[in-house]
């Protein structure tokens, strides 16, 4: 399943185990926040200012 950036967070770390190390590497370091849990992976990339598009070619390598 390809991740896309509409997706939400808790979805991400469902579908791929790797993911949690990936976002958390990139800078996203809260990741058991229950509102990050309901955040879209654009939403988090751009509160952390990373860009989404070079994080979601990280996650689905």
């Amino acid at each position: 399943m390809t991740i896309t950036k509409d997706m939400l967070i808790s979805e991400i770390l469902r579908i791929n185990p790797n993911a949690a190390r990936i976002l958390m590497g990139s800078g996203m370091g809260c990741l058991g926040c229950p509102s990050s849990q309901a955040e879209s992976l654009e939403q988090a990339a751009a509160v952390h200012g990373i860009n989404v598009d070079e994080l979601l070619e990280k996650l689905n390598q």
